[in-house]
């Protein structure tokens, strides 16, 4: 990788005219430790904003000053680990320009160009540098659905699927292909950690995975782990690392808790000196290990960019009233490991968060079904009023409850946009246009034309594998004489598509024409409701410059579910929210119930088995507590179902609450027993009783697997 023949990157000595003084104007609002950060020079800086303590504003309000004070809106690079979030960041600095420069709302203040996921701009820069590294200029990027099934048809073909044991399934090869590039540790060390049940497996999965790899390069395809790691080698050239650093005077990263190895490794090459580099987080919401995010990485900041590294802390909350703000302190101050900080705020309230104790999980789901509607008939909407909890399942009997009471609710989850088959077929088709080399998209495409099977379909798809001219061998093609109506607007279509002159999003009109009698014929029972999400999918394309950029943004951030498989019901304008905590992380509401506070079920059973499990447990309740900004209850049944249990039913907690409320926490909070409860199973909750804590050249994305 030469980077020799690059041209220099524009603007590299570009000077700097100070704009407006930070201290006044769109700035005002910001409080000292904000304005700190807004201030900062160019030296590494991280930013430890607290739940609530406004982070975004503040992220947003550094970039509006520095491009006041001159810095090139095009040569600062904004990570995020959403689109959403970086369109939301970048719309908010738009506004503080706008208030600052005096602008009139019709007139445009500076975008942002480079604000973007670390995927996203990944793919961004690999396409940009494809000759340079040895990729192929027309890559295609698969999302997890079809990774997990190009990952099936290479176990198939290896024989995996027939062993006399147990070999792991599709999704749980991808993840630990994906846990360990992302991880950056070898794989004898993953499965040791994180997935013994498959350690007999070792070698074959190394095959596997060596296999997988080199079937990826000859479609000339990248999945989603690929954009990361990708990106990392290309910058293991110092002399282009150093070329593309010095295209960004600064990058910031958002959620620099919920970065992994790899990411934190990029962010090390693109500004080994850490000089203009800002990163944002907070090390108590670090809870997405399970994605291979490294709590270490905010942790160790400091020590990896050195003496001239600054930290700024934010502990002033703007959500919370104070005494939800004490408990939720006194829980996250037990942690073993984190950089100390103390929310606060200027919200006085008289009432406490509540420990609740329940007879059991139905008892749980009366209480909380009770206390919704007495919240609401005091004026919160259910809108207002989340429950959270640990796992999906745990809201089963409180689903139950809420529907026979007739209270609407939402539970974020269904099945997702992207795993939907005529979403997947529309994709398809754009993507083999796209890359006719795609053997996945092809196959998936070809077995949409009736008179076509599966036999031929691998004999067309192999053939064009194996072809100098793809386009020459797609038009020779013979196909079985029942299906050559049919086949030959396939050709037509995919002619069209391959037209230098085409324009898009007319392309993506052109595919919904062509698959709308398939449509019909394959999902008459429900193609009214699919063809909605159709309809999302071609308004998603108007906001696309291009196919090829309309196919990598929503395979890296697709839309969350399918329109008949989630949002508010129909026939009800008000909901509750009912989430998982993972999913909470970043909301807000004015009153939170967190179902099954106990020890079993938080921290979960099987996320003790290390220290470093049990600490993150720990940082998922305190996410879930200081969502809430009025109202707190954390709900502790006696007893609740769990599986493999004995032949009495429901196995007896011990008393039950969780490990992380010691007596001296659970002094902060009201302590209320439900009436369903009696005897010293209670008695013994309210006096704060706990159980024993628990023993804590081209490119080759292959080589990891040599």
């Amino acid at each position: 990788m030469s980077p020799t023949t690059l041209a220099p990157t524009p603007g590299a000595q570009r000077a700097r005219q100070p704009g407006a003084a930070p201290n006044g104007g769109p700035f005002a609002p910001l409080n000292p430790q904000q304005l700190a950060a807004v201030k900062h020079g160019d030296a590494p800086l991280l930013v430890l904003a607290g739940a609530g303590t406004g982070k975004t504003m503040t992220l947003a309000a550094r970039v509006a000053r520095l491009v006041l004070d001159g810095a090139d809106p095009n040569r600062l690079l904004l990570l995020t680990f959403s689109r959403r979030a970086a369109q939301e960041m970048a719309a908010r600095a738009g506004r503080l320009l706008h208030q600052a420069l005096g602008l009139r709302a019709t007139q445009s203040a500076p975008v942002l160009p480079w604000a973007g996921t670390f995927h996203a701009i990944g793919a961004r820069l690999l396409r940009e540098y494809a000759s340079a590294v040895g990729l192929p200029p027309q890559f295609s990027i698969i999302d997890r659905g079809d990774a997990e099934d190009l990952m099936a048809l290479l176990r198939q073909a290896q024989g995996l699927a027939a062993a006399r044991c147990r070999f792991p399934l599709k999704a749980t090869c991808l993840g630990l292909y994906s846990r360990t590039l992302n991880c950056q540790r070898p794989l004898a060390e993953v499965l040791r950690d994180d997935f013994p049940w498959c350690a007999e497996w070792h070698d074959e999965l190394k095959a596997l995975f060596r296999a997988y790899a080199a079937e990826k390069a000859a479609q000339h395809t990248l999945d989603y782990d690929d954009l990361l790691l990708a990106w990392h080698q290309m910058l293991a050239d110092t002399a282009l690392a150093a070329h593309i650093g010095a295209r960004f005077d600064h990058v910031l990263v958002d959620e620099y808790q919920d970065t992994n190895r790899l990411q934190a490794a990029i962010l090390q090459r693109l500004k080994p000196d850490g000089r203009g580099l800002t990163v944002v987080g907070d090390d108590a919401q670090s809870i997405y290990s399970f994605r291979a995010a490294e709590v270490g990485n905010i942790l160790g900041f400091a020590q990896q960019f050195g003496p001239t590294a600054q930290v700024i802390t934010l502990e002033r909350n703007y959500r919370s009233t104070q005494p939800i703000l004490e408990a939720s302190n006194a829980v996250i101050a037990l942690s073993a490991e984190r950089h100390a900080k103390t929310l606060w705020c200027e919200r006085p309230s008289s009432q406490r968060a509540r420990l609740v104790t329940v007879a059991d999980e139905m008892d749980q789901a009366r209480w909380v079904a009770d206390s919704v509607l007495l919240q609401r008939e005091g004026g919160l909407t259910l809108k207002q009023q989340a429950v959270l909890f640990r796992t999906g399942h745990h809201s089963a009997a409180l689903e139950l409850e809420l529907t026979r009471r007739n209270i609407p609710f939402v539970k974020f989850g269904g099945l997702k946009f992207l795993e939907a088959t005529h979403i997947k077929d529309l994709l398809a088709v754009l993507r083999w246009a796209q890359n006719p080399r795609s053997a996945l998209a092809g196959y998936r495409v070809v077995m949409l034309v009736p008179g076509i099977g599966t036999q031929t379909a691998r004999r067309l798809v192999d053939g064009l594998a194996a072809a100098g001219d793809t386009t020459r061998a797609l038009l020779e093609f013979e196909p079985p004489p029942n299906a050559r109506s049919e086949w030959q607007a396939l050709v037509d279509l995919l002619t069209a598509l391959g037209d230098p002159q085409s324009r898009w999003p007319d392309e993506l009109a052109a595919v919904l024409a062509w698959y709308a009698p398939h449509l019909q014929r394959l999902h008459a029972d429900d193609a009214a409701v699919r063809q909605l999400d159709l309809d999302q999918l071609q308004r998603l394309a108007a906001g696309h410059a291009s196919r090829e950029r309309f196919l990598t943004e929503l395979t890296l951030d697709p839309p969350e579910a399918t329109s008949d498989e989630s949002g508010p019901p129909h026939q009800d304008e008000d909901y509750l929210i009912l989430s998982t905590i993972h999913s909470a992380k970043g909301q807000e509401w004015n009153a939170v119930s967190i179902l099954n506070v106990v020890d079993g079920c938080m921290p979960a059973d099987l996320a003790t088995g290390s220290a470093a499990a049990v600490a993150e447990e720990r940082r998922l309740l305190y996410v879930a507590m200081t969502r809430a900004k009025q109202h707190l209850q954390l709900m502790v049944p006696l007893r609740f179902h769990v599986s493999q249990q004995h032949r009495h039913g429901d196995r007896h907690l011990y008393g039950g609450l969780s490990r992380f409320i010691p007596p001296e926490v659970a002094a902060l909070f009201e302590r209320v027993t439900s009436p369903g409860l009696s005897g010293q199973g209670a008695a013994a909750i309210v006096a704060g009783s706990l159980p024993a804590p628990m023993a804590a050249g081209p490119m080759r994305l292959g080589s990891a697997w040599d």
